[in-house]
């Protein structure tokens, strides 16, 4: 069966906390790995402890202070993550990386030869879980295109027997009751909660017209998925043969190093191919060819379009996962040849430019800059600030990988701007701090009578302010000061709950500072131009 309206049979292979485990730690063992000073991933026995996904490094130590911090690495990851491949391509050789840690394939010719979806998941969990070794455990789903195959993947039935297996044509019944903020589109879905949209099967009712006609594009996608179809219906069009970019390497590369620089200038030849016809890759083959003959081809997916740099550190990911995989699987000569194909094209949705007529000179001069400066250091080197809302002179800007940013796009990944931009009570008004002291340190703030000034459950401040002291050095008088400015944060939970009250002042030396005050203790949370 093939035609708009009918999803690509997939199954998705999900190994949980793949973060640790590519990092090698045991699941025994608290650790949390982190990025952008959060936890994107943390170990069972951190878990155990209160760890979770989103907490701040703070946070995090708090909960679990015998837990080993590591900073996350994707390359590492995908250079694990390419023996759980090999043994799934046993099955196929067609393979779809979203992610290390998760990889997904069509199951039409598979299933038919393994005999049936259920017997085929079953051999995939039990090759995968082979070569797991008990680091972390696999969940198979399978289901009507690779979202709900996603889903199923997660599925409490996943969790209690490793695998979950949609029968055709019931996908549209294994998503009406899940939440509809399973689609993860914010922007979206908190108006669907307040138009009376639950659940996946409410979205699914509304016709497709009107869905486009009121949400547009994204809104019609989103049916597409509710309705447990493909986010975009097949095309049957096929790039054009010219967009393939290859390069022929002579003399022959055996460094991850040589072959990733390589691939930096082919990505960013093939993003602007797709550019110039209009088009935005969603799937992109990384194909290499070594001396002694050998093809190797991988498939790798983005959520969205891929970008330049996107396309680059799959690629240099994947070349890592390759040319340093065991001894038993690793190519048997250095590569003469590598290619990027796109394999899966849409049409690009554009981007509104500058009023005066696009970006500016500066602007790509930054931008190759930066750029240039990644691929001299690391990757993960060079990082550029991002908004996150808050109601700290911390909070509200954090630094990224530019490997998170497409500059071209002038966006930075993830950003929830009804996050950014919420009312956060109790944040300082502006102007905003020039420097967030990173180790703020302590203070001492008396009044006229020489004794210490604190602020009441009520918010009242027991004196003015009159002199202040940082770290233990000379008294400076304040001239003006505001506040307090009271802080409730996380009543309900009483390991991260946090009472505080803050000032700003002007002090006789004519700088201007933000205080804390927090538990009796006083604090220079930041400092004023």
């Amino acid at each position: 069966m093939s035609g708009p309206d009918v999803a690509v049979r997939t199954m998705v292979v999900w190994c949980l906390d793949w973060p640790v485990v590519g990092a090698g730690v045991a699941p025994d063992e608290p650790a949390m790995v982190m990025e952008g000073n959060r936890v994107v991933a943390a170990s069972p026995a951190a878990r155990a402890l209160g760890v979770q996904r989103g907490l701040r490094r703070r946070e995090a130590q708090r909960r679990c202070p015998q837990g080993e911090l590591i900073i996350r690495d994707p390359a590492r990851e995908a250079r694990a993550f390419e023996a759980v491949v090999g043994a799934v391509e046993a099955f196929t050789p067609r393979i779809e990386i979203t992610r290390p840690g998760r990889c997904a394939f069509a199951t039409r010719g598979p299933s038919r030869y393994f005999g049936g979806d259920d017997a085929l998941a079953d051999q995939v969990a039990q090759r995968v879980g082979e070569v797991l070794d008990g680091r972390t455990v696999c969940r198979v789903g399978v289901a009507d295109g690779p979202f709900a195959a996603g889903l199923a993947a997660r599925a409490p039935e996943a969790a209690t027997t490793g695998r979950c297996v949609v029968p055709a044509g019931a996908t549209p019944d294994f998503l009406a009751p899940l939440p509809i903020t399973t689609l993860e589109r914010p922007e979206l879905t908190d108006v669907w909660l307040r138009l009376g949209l639950r659940r996946l099967g409410d979205l699914a009712g509304l016709a497709s017209a009107d869905v486009l006609g009121r949400f547009g594009s994204t809104g019609l996608a989103a049916h597409r998925l509710a309705r447990g179809l493909d986010e975009q219906p097949p095309d049957a069009r096929q790039p054009p043969p010219d967009m393939e970019v290859s390069v022929a390497l002579d003399p022959p590369l055996d460094r991850v190093d040589q072959a990733a620089f390589v691939a930096r200038t082919m990505a960013e030849q093939l993003h602007a191919r797709l550019r110039h016809d209009g088009l935005a890759c969603l799937r992109v083959a990384v194909e290499a060819e070594t001396e002694h003959g050998e093809t190797l081809v991988r498939l790798w997916r983005h959520e969205g379009a891929l970008s330049a740099g996107a396309m680059a550190d799959r690629v240099r990911w994947q070349l890592d996962g390759w040319l340093n995989a065991a001894p038993a699987v690793r190519p048997s000569g250095p590569l003469i040849r590598l290619a990027l194909v796109p394999d899966q094209v849409v049409p690009a949705t554009g981007r509104q430019l500058g009023f005066w007529g696009g970006e500016s000179a500066a602007d790509e001069r930054a931008a190759r800059a930066l750029a240039r400066v990644q691929g001299l250091l690391d990757p993960d080197a060079v990082r550029v600030p991002e908004r996150r809302g808050g109601r700290g002179a911390g909070d509200d800007i954090e630094l990224v990988s530019l490997a998170a940013v497409d500059l071209t796009e002038r966006s930075v990944f993830p950003v929830d701007r009804q996050v950014v931009d919420a009312p956060w009570p109790g944040r300082v008004p502006r102007p905003v701090p020039a420097l967030v002291h990173p180790d703020p340190p302590p203070a001492k703030v008396v009044d006229a009578q020489g004794e210490p000034v604190m602020v009441t459950g009520r918010g009242l401040a027991s004196g003015a302010p009159r002199s202040l002291s940082v770290d233990d050095g000379p008294w400076l008088e304040v001239e003006v000061w505001a506040g307090p400015w009271l802080i409730d944060e996380r009543w309900w939970d009483p390991r991260r709950h946090r009472r505080r009250a803050r000032f700003q002042v002007v002090t006789s030396d004519g700088a201007a500072r933000l205080l804390n005050l927090e538990a009796g203790q006083w604090t220079v949370e930041a400092s004023y131009d």
